[in-house]
């Protein structure tokens, strides 16, 4: 069974400036750990800027070869709210499902969370997603989502270990 890299952005002003403390990435591992067999975990603090988000997500897909890229924050409806944006120039191709999980997921926590934009996608055999700011909502929307993260890297990777249970309906 392949062993999975995990990266992780917080793209936040504050934190990135070290005014403020990162208080969901140690989440995001305890996530990961709890339901991926991962191998190693690469991290960045990233300013709600375009640009640099766009050049970290870039770097820890093509050049740090993550199989997962887990971005917290910049979800939201803020002008400097821009995650889903560059995580739509990044990707290849949207996984809308994905995405549509966490929201439902999270409305049955707050009615809050049909204001994400969050979004998911694959970026050559890497998968994407966007979870919000939130310590609450990091984990809502990640466990909504974390049964079938295993088996989406899986078929990007041609591995074996996608399960085959389509519920008779031949997905």
């Amino acid at each position: 069974m392949p062993k999975w890299k995990v990266g992780i952005i917080t793209a936040s002003d504050s934190i990135a400036k070290g005014e403020r403390e990162d208080d969901r990435v140690q989440l995001v591992l305890d996530l990961v750990k709890k339901y991926l067999n991962t191998e190693e975990t690469v991290y960045r603090s990233v300013p709600d800027d375009m640009e640099e988000l766009k050049e970290h997500m870039i770097e820890l897909v093509d050049r740090e070869k993550c199989d997962l890229l887990i971005t917290t924050g910049g979800t939201g409806l803020s002008p400097r709210d821009v995650t889903p944006e560059v995580t739509s120039w990044v990707i290849d191709r949207r996984v809308p499902g994905l995405a549509e999980e966490m929201r439902r997921a999270g409305l049955l926590e707050s009615r809050r969370a049909m204001l994400t934009r969050a979004v998911a996608g694959t970026r050559g055999n890497s998968l994407i997603i966007n979870l919000p700011g939130n310590p609450k909502g990091v984990r809502v929307c990640f466990e909504a989502v974390a049964d079938m993260l295993p088996d989406a890297l899986h078929i990007l990777q041609a591995t074996d270990g996608a399960t085959e249970d389509w519920g008779g309906i031949g997905w």
